[in-house]
Order: structure tokens, then C-alpha cells, then sequence
């Protein structure tokens, strides 16, 4: 299964758009799955549910400084992170969750997370964002290692 994939069924089993972002690449990264989850868990809803940054933009952008920063160059990975970011709004319109959502009770900013039913799925654009965010990560290490 390619990453693609795999951010998208880790999404449907009920990870966060973060999470499912940065596990899609859990073999390529120096950390542990638990790591992995618990470090991108904060991320979903556009930072803990407040519909600012998309959580899936902002597990990209966890990916790339994991495997492209040295943790001192922050030039190198602005710039690198900055064009990542243009390419997803280019594609999406934006990367701020609550714009993404649209109408889409982008509005609610309650910690408390919407059930995950057949309806949630259909009107959510969560998943086809994890899915670009994926798409742009692979092109960025490609680009970039």
C-alpha cells in the first residue's frame, strides 16, 4: 500500500489528520509509532480542534523537519517548509482547518472530537487533505535528501 493510501485508512480508523499524515511515514522516521502519535495528536483540528493550521499541513511539516532538518538550520527548512505550504494552498485554496471545513461545522471549536460516523466521512474534506499533505511530503524528501 503506498502512502497515499495509507494516511487515507489511517484517517478512517480514527487517527487525526495529523497522525495519519505523520504515520504514513512511520518507517522512515528515527521515532517510535507511539512517539509518532502521541507528538502529532496535538495537531488534529487545527491545533487541538481551534480550526487554525490544518492538522494535516501541520503533520507534513513534522515529517520534513524530521527528515530533512539537522535541528539548527532553521533557513534550510523555513524556506523548504514555506514552499510546501504555498504548494498546499495552491491545490486546497488554504491551509487554515476552519476555511478548509467551510461550512462544514468549522465553527466548532469544542475539545470534544465529532463522532466518526458515515455521515462525518462524506462531508469532511479531512481525508483528501491527509492525502495531498502525503503527496507534497513525498515530493518535498525526493526533492530534498
Amino acid at each position: 500500500m503506498d502512502r497515499v493510501e495509507l494516511a487515507k485508512n489511517l484517517f478512517a480508523d480514527g487517527l487525526n489528520c495529523s497522525q495519519a499524515v505523520v504515520l504514513a511515514f512511520k518507517d522512515i522516521l528515527d521515532v517510535s509509532e507511539d512517539v509518532l502519535k502521541k507528538s502529532s495528536i496535538p495537531f488534529g483540528g487545527g491545533l487541538g480542534r481551534q480550526r487554525l493550521t490544518c492538522g494535516a499541513v501541520s503533520g507534513m511539516c513534522m515529517v520534513l523537519g524530521l527528515k530533512l532538518s539537522d535541528g539548527k538550520d532553521k533557513l534550510k527548512i523555513y524556506s523548504i517548509i514555506q514552499q510546501a505550504c504555498d504548494e498546499f494552498k495552491k491545490i486546497t485554496g488554504s491551509i487554515i482547518c476552519g476555511e478548509l471545513l467551510g461550512g462544514v461545522d468549522g465553527a466548532d471549536k469544542s475539545p470534544v472530537p465529532s463522532e466518526r460516523t458515515a455521515e462525518y466521512y462524506k462531508k469532511r474534506p479531512c481525508s483528501e487533505m491527509c492525502q495531498i499533505a502525503v503527496k507534497i511530503t513525498e515530493k518535498f524528501l525526493a526533492e530534498n535528501s
